[in-house]
């Protein structure tokens, strides 16, 4: 009666862990739902907002476009007035004479100076670089400041020919076109004249009649000034623009000093505000550093704006069109705020709604799963009877342990070998059973598997009162179902008599071999104790790239057994001084391949045969019998190539001296992608150089005591 009332207050504390976990798992459902919600609302609401910065972007980059146009074809068409006046034919004659020394040319009264005035009035007049002086046009001594016009000089940069009332060629000016060099054209960049007026000017070459257009043959340059007030700012302004804050702007830098070309909106004139290119989020500092780019940043007066910019060819201007970020997106803005707080407002109710109907339904669940758990219990009881009486009459222990390595069941032999009772060992850890150390290889394969998610085998040893057993187990991770609890299903069996048997037949195998090579040893003084040493660098080989065993054991045995085909060999083949003709030769390395056929019947756990049938082929296929390259050759047969090519190199010989291992390791490196696997042969300089290759092999390279 005890024992019910314990199991079925258990079943209740079980039952009310379930109905914990299920609500815990409602409530975290709705909340990554509401969640998922929330992120996509504002997702939504962030995508809209980009839409809106990308709709501003491209109507910004269209003004910006349309007026660095406009700025451009303005300089190109001042430019292209000199070019076309130091192109024409009257004006370079006239400068060629002068060039010359023609004194009549440059007369006042001369027919071509008067053609030449004419022309660059005209020219002046029709093209804007002709303006009248500054100051009032009275009968006093103040003089009159000229703010444009057009100039004809020669290469000393003295004047001409110019149209009336042309400014003096400053000293700035001057420095300009001695730095300028000849054959270029220039362009004086905006400053402010002695008049006040922002002004800019260009240069154009002007080269000798009938000769080529070289530096070597420029006689003089026709120089113009522009004030760019009435003519440059006005373009700056987009036709039809309906916001309220939208500015173009030219900007440049110069010395950490972004300055504002044109007049700005806030009044500021021309070439009148300066600010440091390092303030931080400067508009017009963004434009020079990016143009062509586009953000949101900060203007002169401290207003956030959106704002895009182009450079200006020709000049080092760039244009700035910019509009404040409240006019451009307020009415957006508000829009989304709008927008986000009714899609809260509704995944809220929503929420709510899912709240209630789960409230509502929550008692009927209850009683539901109390049911369902009750009927549960009884097929779990069942099914465990049916199990213990199914794995009870077994051989081999099987026990389940759960997460926590904690007995769920045990069969009858798991029960005996921890040495205790079924029932008494369910609830208990397997370190409180078994003891710490020998529950300790359970306890990590048991994580293994459970990590893996799939089976995981392993043999171990342990001492036991009738002296070493070996077990063989099998770990098994098992997911819970409404019938059975999760954890980790462990069959083991036990394998002493089996592992014992392998192992004398493994020894008794080996002891063979070591005979067998023997008696070759004794037929072949030369190469005495060298299958041993080939053996014995072979497992080191195969080891150090991480074989299996059962591969290594390969490897070993057929260094060890390579050379068993020469008790077929004549002993006075392998005994003779002197050469051998060119039959004895191949009839010693056929022994390999007599090995093989000596030993096709005799069983191994591995490939030995095929790999004593393979050690002669190369790794470019120009090896034999078979003429095998690459990985077609099996790995233990290149590693047995290497280690045998190795032990000759370095061993001594009745007609010659054995090499050091660094000779030998060169040549094994320049063999390497002919005859050598790349990756057997680091593998084995890898031992030599950090394993201790060098130390334990040293008496290779001494020569065998004399018979």
């Amino acid at each position: 009666m005890t024992d019910e009332t314990s199991r079925e207050r258990s079943e209740r504390g079980r039952t009310d862990g379930t109905t914990l976990l299920k609500v815990s798992a409602t409530v975290a459902i709705i909340l990554a739902i509401t969640a998922v919600a929330v992120a996509l609302i504002f997702r939504f609401v962030d995508e809209e907002r980009e839409r809106d910065m990308l709709n501003w972007q491209a109507r910004l980059g269209i003004v910006a476009d349309s007026r660095a146009a406009a700025v451009e074809a303005w300089v190109a068409d001042s430019a292209a007035v000199l070019k076309n006046l130091a192109e024409n034919d009257a004006l370079r004659l006239y400068l060629t004479r002068i060039k010359l020394g023609d004194q009549q040319a440059n007369a006042p009264d001369s027919p071509e100076v008067g053609f030449l005035t004419s022309l660059i009035a005209v020219t002046a007049e029709r093209t804007g670089f002709a303006l009248p002086p500054v100051g009032a046009n009275v009968p006093a001594s103040v003089p009159r400041v000229g703010v444009a016009g057009l100039a004809l000089l020669d290469s000393e940069f003295r004047p001409l020919i110019a149209t009336a009332n042309f400014p003096p060629v400053e000293s700035a000016q001057q420095a300009f076109l001695r730095n300028l060099g000849p054959g270029k054209a220039g362009f004086i960049d905006m400053y402010v004249a002695p008049s006040g007026r922002p002004t800019v000017g260009f240069v154009e070459p002007i080269y000798a009649v009938q000769e080529d257009p070289t530096p070597d043959h420029q006689i003089g340059m026709v120089f113009g000034l522009k004030p760019v007030d009435e003519a440059l700012f006005p373009l700056l302004k987009q036709p039809g623009a309906t916001e309220r804050t939208a500015e173009a702007v030219l900007v440049r830098e110069a010395g950490g000093v972004i300055e504002y070309l044109s007049p700005l909106r806030d009044g500021t004139p021309a070439l009148k505000r300066k600010m440091a290119s390092n303030t931080p989020h400067l508009a017009a500092a963004a434009a020079i550093k990016q143009p062509g780019g586009f953000g949101v940043y900060r203007d002169y007066a401290g207003n956030d704006v959106l704002a895009t910019s182009r450079p200006i060819k020709g000049t080092p201007w760039t244009l700035m069109y910019k509009v404040d970020r409240k006019e451009a997106l307020g009415d957006s803005e508000m829009r989304l705020q709008r927008l986000l707080v009714i899609l809260l407002l509704a995944v809220a109710f929503m929420l709510a709604a899912l709240f209630a109907l789960w409230r509502h339904g929550a008692s009927q669940r209850a009683a539901a799963a109390a049911r369902r758990f009750q009927e549960l219990a009884e097929r779990f009881e069942h099914q465990r009877n049916f199990l213990r009486v199914v794995t009870d009459s077994q051989p081999n222990a099987i026990f389940i342990a759960d997460e926590r390595n904690v007995y769920r069941f045990a069969n009858a032999v798991a029960a005996a070998g921890a040495g205790g009772d079924k029932e008494a060992l369910l609830g208990k850890t397997l370190a409180n059973v078994l003891g710490p150390d020998r529950a300790r290889p359970y306890e990590r394969l048991n994580r293994q598997a459970l990590e893996e998610g799939k089976q995981v085998s392993n043999i171990h040893r342990y001492r036991a009162a009738d002296g070493e057993r070996v077990l063989q187990s099998e770990h098994i991770p098992i997911k819970a179902t409404p019938d059975m609890p999760g954890g980790v299903l462990v069959v083991e069996e036990d394998v002493t008599t089996a592992v014992t048997e392998r192992e004398r037949r493994a020894k008794t195998l080996r002891d063979l071999v070591g005979t067998l090579m023997t008696v070759v040893d004794q037929r072949d003084p030369n190469a005495a104790h060298h299958s041993t040493r080939v053996a014995l660098v072979a497992r080191a080989i195969a080891e150090e790239m991480g074989l299996d065993a059962t591969m290594a054991d390969t490897a070993e045995f057929a260094g060890t057994l390579m050379n068993l085909g020469k008790i077929l060999v004549p002993s006075e083949i392998l005994t003779r001084k002197g050469g051998l003709t060119d039959a004895e030769i191949r009839q010693v390395r056929d022994s390999i391949q007599a090995t093989a056929d000596l030993l096709q019947d005799v069983h191994f756990d591995g490939p030995v045969v095929e790999t004593l049938r393979q050690c002669q082929e190369r790794w470019d296929g120009s090896g034999r019998p078979r003429g095998l390259s690459g990985e077609a050759i099996l790995l233990p047969a290149r590693i047995v190539a290497v280690a045998n090519a190795f032990v000759a190199m370095v061993e001594p010989r009745a007609h010659r001296a054995g090499i050091d291992f660094d000779a030998a390791a060169k040549l094994l490196l320049d063999g390497v992608g002919t005859a050598y696997d790349r990756r057997v042969v680091a593998a084995l300089l890898n031992h030599l150089d950090n394993r201790g290759g060098r130390q334990a092999w040293a008496e290779f390279s001494r020569a065998a005591p004399a018979a």
